[in-house]
């Protein structure tokens, strides 16, 4: 199921219903006695422990922050794999109220907010239901559409040049097919994320961690809004993961789909395919397709969590940011005694100010300067004037502090 925007095509048609049954998208679960299970399980299992061990290796102050750009890169990829490139940066800027004047580049920026602002709604507890509920589908697409600007709100059929409007959070009425895939009609709609929703919604953990790559390529089949679908299914993905892995949202599968995007998009395509033979499966689409979609899916998963618990290894990290600070220390940018400040920070998770003056020997008035010029580099941040200092991870040092977390502008 190919998500982009291009290769849309829509009949105006609308409250078809060409009466489809909800198992013409089975298999929604991957068999107990298919030959990939015993992988697929080791898999899941692998994720698990890798998500658990780099959440446990983390202060819980900079799980917080680390989770802010985690937000922002999460949100550069997945707009990436839609063929908008709104670099981290500049999604950082406009979350500063610091658009760009060019109108179309300004478009993008308020679609990057609207997705970091719904990611962040999701990440707060924001979704009370199951991520697999239609209705909380179609939260994460109202929430997300209703952040964009109304000019972001039209799609155009490709055959007649007809504008479309996009209703937040609503089914689509009209008929659609993308690239080779005939979406269901629009009446049946409902049915089918019934059957979805009491499939998905009633598993254990850990087999909602195997079927996460089902359902994420199962709604695409459903193609159950005009547009959004992908960005809703990524969305979807994360709170999945955020809740049966409670990963804190410190890692993303945006990021892992958009570097093997051809893969990616290469396994959707093949999961629309039907049953090859009575080998495959005993469902209406094949379920090869659908297990080798499954491991690729929670390959890139454990890569991703590989990756960001080697960049964000504790003593590599603390060395990266105190090497920032004393070449800026060197240029007349930042206090002298800055890197104490960092170093305490970084090690303690946190660090109430009034403990600043006594812990370097300066008076309040030059522990207030240090912190000032730490705050203006956006590298530390509190809650408020009077709480704890911690670390901040600012996109525009990303590829200094962090790099390969996203590439530079």
């Amino acid at each position: 199921m190919n998500d982009n925007k291009t290769d849309i095509k829509t009949d105006i048609s609308e409250d078809i219903d060409r009466g489809e049954d909800p198992s013409a998208m089975e298999p929604l679960l991957i068999s107990d006695t298919s030959k990939h299970r015993g992988y697929i399980n080791d898999l899941a299992i692998d994720l698990a422990a890798k998500t658990a061990g780099f959440e446990r290796s983390l202060p819980t102050q900079i799980k917080s922050t680390l989770a802010d750009i985690v937000r922002t890169m999460n949100c550069y990829y997945s707009n990436l794999i839609e063929g908008h490139n709104t670099h981290p940066i500049s999604v950082e800027k406009a979350m500063n109220n610091d658009y760009s004047d060019d109108p179309e580049k300004r478009d993008l920026q308020k679609e990057a907010v609207a997705h970091v602002e719904v990611q962040n709604w999701i990440d707060k507890g924001g979704l009370k239901e199951s991520a697999f509920k239609a209705s909380s589908i179609c939260k994460i697409h109202k929430r997300f559409y209703e952040l964009l600007p109304e000019d972001m709100h039209w799609v155009e059929n490709l055959d007649t040049t007809e504008r479309i409007k996009i209703v937040p959070g609503e089914l689509r009425k009209q008929e659609v097919s993308v690239g080779r895939h005939i979406a269901i009609s629009p009446a049946s709609i409902p049915r089918f994320l019934k059957r979805f929703e009491k499939k998905f919604v009633s598993l254990g953990k850990a087999k909602t961690v195997i079927a996460s790559a089902a359902a994420h390529h199962r709604l695409l089949w459903i193609h159950p809004f005009l547009d959004g679908n992908g960005r809703v299914a990524r969305l979807m993905s994360h709170a999945i993961f955020l809740d049966s892995l409670n990963t804190g949202g410190l890692w993303s599968i945006a990021r892992g789909l958009a570097k093997n995007v051809k893969n990616y998009k290469s396994h959707l395509a093949n999961c629309d395919l039907p049953r090859r033979n009575d080998l495959d499966g005993r469902g209406n689409l094949s379920e090869q397709a659908l297990a080798d979609f499954t491991k690729f899916f929670l390959e890139v998963c454990i890569d991703q969590v590989d990756f960001m618990e080697g960049l964000i290894q504790p003593n590599v990290l603390r060395a990266r940011i105190l090497a920032w600070a004393k070449d800026e220390i060197s240029l007349g940018n930042l206090p002298s005694q800055s890197t104490q400040v960092l170093e305490a920070i970084l090690y303690r998770g946190e660090l109430p100010r009034g403990e600043i003056p006594s812990m370097l020997g300066v008076s309040d008035r030059q522990a207030r300067r240090i912190v000032s010029k730490l705050i203006e580099k956006s590298v530390i941040g509190s809650d408020s004037q009077k709480s704890p200092l911690y670390i901040r991870f600012p996109a525009y040092l990303a590829s200094r502090w962090m790099p390969g977390l996203f590439p530079e502008e």
